[in-house]
């Protein structure tokens, strides 16, 4: 529905037009009451001298002008009002506030007013949409036995993944469970990489040999890609010791999930990680079910943010990119100055637990589609870009179908790297150069000398 404005005689811009942009002053997060299209174009433009142009008469506008010189051939090329106001490559500054509230744990949480720009923005929607589309493409391949063995997708938690990044770089390490493909992407893994590891190929960043479980990219600071609940925690730990004591001014981020978080040996890390102030992020991606048991029915005190007792923590909207780029910002100062810090990112996966779990049976389709419908992380990113003009939708459908086209020929790839050549079994096992010898199960035939 159009503004009262909006009303007013449209027609094509002409150089001596000044253009009033109208903004709103809500802090809600629906999309505008205005289109682009509703832009008012002035035909008496106003000299730069006029000191009060006039103002809209609906007050819940605020108007602001632009007065440029169009009409001398040193401006700004001149632009439809179809056209965008930023560039993909614009960096103005925009702030955005947060979708909730953070919620702090013996710790003042920091402003939900966070700084981004067009390019960024554009970058959220396009690397989600491309992990998302993976993930589909993953539930494909498994469905038609190219994929075997274990696999749990990430759709639904792709905020998670994008707004860490945006906020850390790759001197900064990341670990975390099973669910693991989008991670290791945004580690700036490749799409034929992560297939192929999927299928069991050479070219897999396990060299075909982890799948699904065991991503890994060395060169990146991600370390996995692990199938034991909660293990990963005290490796997490033990890699910011490395740090501290090497003083690389980094710190590590150690996912689980909330099945994960009564495990004993995340609190003993946990707890020499304060004692040490080790620069340790533990991040809980509460997707509210573990396995097929919902978290209430899992945990006397779901408020996993606060489980460190003495250690501080955050709640955040894990399905909001910009909120989870602020947090991470924030625990990462944080922990490089007095230790570490647990944050709760509230997510949700729309897959089951793994792709022999329908994601059904313990939760109703009803629920499933309200998030989606409400909580979405690919979809509020678009609402804003649409928001703040940065594309038209017709440009964000042709972005997802490059990306469909990227990851269908990603897939094709993949599919001509060989499998691992069966003496590739014992490689990667022991440290070369120390003779290991591989015998059979009743330790009387040599298998193997091991290089």
């Amino acid at each position: 529905m159009h503004s009262p404005l909006a009303k007013k005689q449209r027609r094509s811009l002409q150089p001596q037009d000044s253009i009033i942009i109208l903004e709103t002053q809500s802090n809600q997060h629906s999309s505008l009451p205005f289109s682009s299209s509703d832009l008012l174009i002035s035909p008496s433009p106003f000299p730069f001298s006029k000191p009060n142009p006039p103002k809209p008469t609906n007050p819940t506008m605020a108007v602001s002008l632009l007065r440029r010189n169009l009409s001398t051939s040193s401006s700004p090329i001149l632009r439809p009002l179809s056209s965008r106001l930023f560039s993909s490559s614009d960096e103005s500054v925009l702030t955005i506030e947060t979708s909730v509230p953070f919620t702090g744990h013996k710790i003042d949480p920091p402003s939900r007013m966070v700084e981004t720009t067009p390019k960024e923005l554009l970058s959220f929607f396009h690397d989600m949409s491309l992990m998302r589309r993976m993930e589909i493409a993953a539930d494909s391949l498994y469905k038609a036995k190219l994929i075997r063995g274990f696999c749990h997708l990430y759709d639904g938690q792709e905020a998670v993944a994008i707004g860490m990044e945006a906020a850390i770089t790759k001197t900064d390490a990341i670990i975390t469970a099973y669910r693991d493909h989008c991670l290791f992407l945004g580690r700036g893994g490749t799409l034929v990489e992560a297939f192929s590891e999927l299928m069991g190929r050479k070219a897999g960043c396990s060299k075909g040999k982890g799948g699904s479980m065991h991503f890994y990219k060395k060169d990146a600071r991600f370390y996995g890609g692990h199938g034991i609940v909660g293990a990963q925690v005290p490796l997490g730990c033990g890699v910011a010791f490395g740090q501290k004591y090497l003083k690389e001014g980094a710190v590590t981020f150690a996912l689980y999930g909330d099945g994960a978080a009564n495990q004993g040996q995340l609190f003993e890390a946990l707890n020499i990680s304060a004692l040490w102030d080790l620069p340790a992020i533990l991040v809980c991606e509460n997707n509210h079910y573990g396995m097929g048991t919902a978290e209430w029915r899992a945990a006397k005190s779901p408020a996993y943010y606060k489980r460190g007792d003495y250690v501080p923590g955050l709640k955040v909207d894990g399905m909001d990119a910009l909120a989870v780029k602020q947090a991470c910002k924030f625990a990462k100062e944080h922990a490089l100055a007095n230790g570490p810090l647990i944050l709760e990112m509230d997510t949700y996966r729309y897959h089951g637990h793994s792709m022999s779990d329908p994601g059904s049976t313990y939760r109703t389709r009803d629920e499933i589609s309200g998030i989606r419908q409400e909580r979405d992380p690919i979809e509020r990113i678009r609402k804003l870009v649409l928001a703040h003009d940065l594309a038209t939708a017709a440009e964000l459908k042709d972005m997802e179908k490059k990306i469909r086209k990227e990851v269908d020929d990603a897939i094709a790839q993949a599919k001509e790297s060989p499998m691992p050549d069966p003496s590739d079994l014992f490689n990667d096992v022991y440290v070369k150069g120390y003779g290991a010898e591989s015998f059979g199960a009743d330790r009387k035939e040599l298998r193997a000398t091991l290089p």
